[in-house]
């Protein structure tokens, strides 16, 4: 059997470039958040397989890397899959696992709030940093295996929670970007609530709300006619369809308008109390918070495709790409389920991997990471003379130079050179009659 040296598909190795600039991405998201009050936590890339298949993560439970059970309970799940008739592929793999890597950080905050929550504070705002595994398929910037960056505030059911994430989030993609001279971001606000009155009001059942958000949060891949297509081609009847897809048709012709204009026009007999004064005031306060290079927009097409969003849902998207970069939302009954009792809960997810992506195209380079020494010995130098030159480095390291020492090659030249890319500005061929 032979070694592979690639790594899985949808996986990826780090060169020492690409290291640096994660590293220098995560350190301003880390400061940015630690300026806002959020403390960092963590929690096992590997969840109990009910925890990730309850009907949370949307289309996402269907990308999850299972993980069989081990010795006589994989062998007692095994028979009683092969005695049972009609089982489909799907309901015997989670039969024979009993836990799955994380398919995103919520799941597991909201079980590790549950279990800790009588030792955190209230609000709690907690920082979460960890990679997140989907079986999807592989494509530039998107991966099998990726970071995410979170903030989630738990507790607090007031907009000031909506407003201190949008607030801290932009800042930390404004650093980031400032860099390479970025700037254009736009913040999307929507609200489940406001969907689901706009559902309500066109005839859709509760019941159908779930798989009518699937097929809408589609559109910006496929457009409003092919949501008109899927919704009909579903079963939901024309004029239904025709009703509520006409709502975004008429945002789209018109998307400067205010929430409370919008919400008048296609659902204010069926919307919740306090949601359209909630969205107005998320609206006035974090605009006046974010940096002026960057738009907050009122947007109803905003869905998210995750089931468990409950209220206000918001995505940030940079100007000449088609993605977004940001998005999370509200979530207050999520945690309920873990521990019987509801708990206010809202987050912000950053997209880590497309951010590294964008700014590796755009050229990002390193700059003050401080001096950087080479020392290249001679090796034919007294074992005494090596010792000096190792001593030296040691003090220097201890005045917090960066300093490496080297045996000098034979081509010399390709060593320097190759040094200098990495940054070395001083460097120092040492032989045994060198003065240090």
């Amino acid at each position: 059997m032979s070694f592979v040296q690639t790594p899985v598909k949808g996986m990826q190795d780090f060169l020492p470039e690409d290291m640096a600039l994660r590293q220098h991405v995560l350190g301003l998201i880390r400061d940015t958040y630690r300026r806002y009050g959020f403390s960092q936590i963590g929690t096992p890339a590997m969840e109990h397989i009910q925890n990730l298949t309850g009907k949370n993560g949307g289309e996402n439970e269907k990308l999850i890397f299972k993980v069989e059970k081990r010795g006589r309970e994989f062998e007692k799940s095994l028979q009683k899959v092969q005695q049972e008739e009609g089982i489909s592929p799907e309901e015997a793999g989670t039969q024979l696992a009993d836990s799955a890597l994380r398919y995103d950080l919520t799941v597991p905050l909201c079980r590790y709030y549950a279990n800790h929550k009588q030792d955190l504070p209230s609000p709690f705002k907690a920082l979460q940093i960890g990679d997140v595994f989907r079986a999807d398929r592989p494509q530039k910037g998107r991966f099998r295996a990726f970071t995410q960056c979170d903030i989630d505030i738990i507790g607090d059911p007031s907009v000031m929670a909506e407003i201190e994430l949008i607030a801290a989030t932009s800042e930390a993609l404004h650093r980031i970007f400032a860099e390479v001279g970025v700037s254009g971001f736009t913040v999307h606000v929507g609200d489940r609530r406001i969907l689901r009155a706009m559902a309500r009001s066109a005839g859709f059942a509760p019941e159908e709300f779930d798989e009518v958000f699937i097929i809408l949060d589609k559109m910006d891949k496929i457009g409003l006619d092919g949501v008109t297509s899927e919704l009909t081609a579903g079963g939901f009847s024309p004029e239904k369809v025709e009703k509520y897809v006409g709502f975004f048709r008429m945002f789209q012709e018109d998307p400067d308008q205010d929430p409370a204009s919008f919400i008048e026009k296609t659902c204010a007999d069926c919307i919740e109390a306090g949601a359209q004064q909630e969205m107005s005031e998320i609206l006035t306060t974090a605009g006046g918070m974010i940096s002026s290079d960057i738009t907050l927009m009122f947007d109803p097409t905003l869905v998210r495709g995750m089931s468990y969003y409950t209220g206000t849902i918001f995505e940030i998207t940079i100007d000449n790409y088609s993605f977004s970069i940001a998005g999370g939302g509200r979530y207050d009954r999520m945690i309920g389920r873990f521990c019987g009792q509801d708990t206010p809960a809202c987050g912000f997810s950053i997209g880590f991997e497309r951010i590294v992506t964008i700014l590796r195209d755009l050229g990002w380079k390193e700059s003050g990471a401080g001096e950087k020494k080479a020392y290249l010995v001679d090796r034919k130098s007294a074992s005494g003379r090596i010792a000096e030159v190792f001593s030296l480095a040691a003090k220097e390291r201890a005045e917090g130079i960066c300093v490496v020492v080297q045996p000098l090659k034979k081509n010399a030249k390709f060593q320097v050179e190759s040094l200098e890319k990495e940054g070395y500005t001083q460097i120092r061929k040492i032989y045994g009659d060198t003065e240090l």
